[in-house]
């Protein structure tokens, strides 16, 4: 393996790593399609004829409580991406003065169907329908707790449970899953944290330079931590993770564990550290305070 990361261009070792994780995640774009076929979707949206429909009132249309919104907001995320539906964004603004809308702006952002999802309208709606085919093949993805659990959440007005704690009634969310998931799971970032750090210490190394600390948030047990306080040994690095991960981190490395939620603080550092798993891939930044 550490010949093969000595041979291998960067750019070679990230296509190589994207196109694992393309495969390991596409199931997410049919997970996706389940839910919206669950919820009809396609129908809301063709209810408003070639217009489009904004997420206002795909949310009315579909019956869903307000409390969604965001939620639904991210599910018509991964169908836009993935060319089930379009959208169209606002314009930016004009010379008028007029006002400036964000990509999230309900109101104004419409998605409307496209040539594939105009066969996804119910056989209620349109008899040119290939909506009971296509829930025909996603039979296994929609009868899996995942999607079971996505769909009944949706329905429900509060958040909790979540949709991991409907499909697995026995525990409330991943997180509070067996101690072997959350094994596999650490063991798995970790993998990946010694795969992807010398890539990004060689091509943005740079980016390190000039802070004196760091905070990696949800760094689990400090792989990518670990990688950053020995390439730049001035650098004061902690990672910020929840109390059940930090209690299994190691402790006899050059990172401090903080445990904690960072949806409630933050520890003060010069910079953060974020890395992001998406569908798509993994992407990272830092940010600066």
């Amino acid at each position: 393996m550490a010949l093969i990361m000595q041979e291998s261009s960067s750019h070679d070792l990230l296509q190589a790593h994207d196109e694992l994780l393309h495969h390991s995640l596409c199931f997410a774009k049919s997970l996706a399609l389940a839910v919206a076929l669950d919820l009809r979707i396609p129908d809301a949206i063709h209810h408003h004829g070639a217009g489009g429909a904004t997420l206002l009132q795909i949310l009315a249309e579909t019956a869903l409580h307000p409390s969604k919104l965001r939620a639904l907001r991210r599910l018509m995320r991964v169908l836009t991406v993935t060319g089930i539906f379009s959208v169209e964004q606002p314009p930016a603004g004009g010379g008028d003065n007029s006002t400036v809308h964000t990509s999230d702006d309900e109101a104004v952002v419409v998605y409307r169907l496209t040539a594939a999802s105009r066969f996804l309208v119910s056989d209620e709606v349109s008899t040119a329908t290939l909506a009971p085919f296509v829930s025909l093949a996603l039979q296994p993805i929609a009868a899996c707790p995942h999607a079971l659990g996505i769909s009944a959440w949706f329905r429900q007005e509060q958040h909790e449970p979540s949709p991991y704690g409907l499909a697995f009634r026995q525990t409330p969310t991943i997180w509070e899953h067996a101690d072997d998931v959350n094994a596999l799971l650490n063991k798995g970032m970790a993998a990946d944290s010694r795969f992807l750090m010398p890539i990004v210490l060689r091509e943005c190394g740079e980016t390190f330079r000039g802070i004196d600390s760091l905070v990696d948030v949800g760094g689990g047990h400090g792989g990518a931590a670990a990688a950053i306080a020995a390439a730049f040994p001035h650098l004061k690095c902690s990672v910020l993770d929840l109390p059940h991960v930090v209690a299994g981190a190691p402790s006899d490395g050059n990172v401090h564990f903080v445990a904690g939620n960072m949806f409630e603080s933050i520890p003060p550092a010069t910079a953060v550290f974020l890395r992001k798993l998406y569908m798509t891939g993994v992407t990272m930044s830092v940010s600066r305070y």
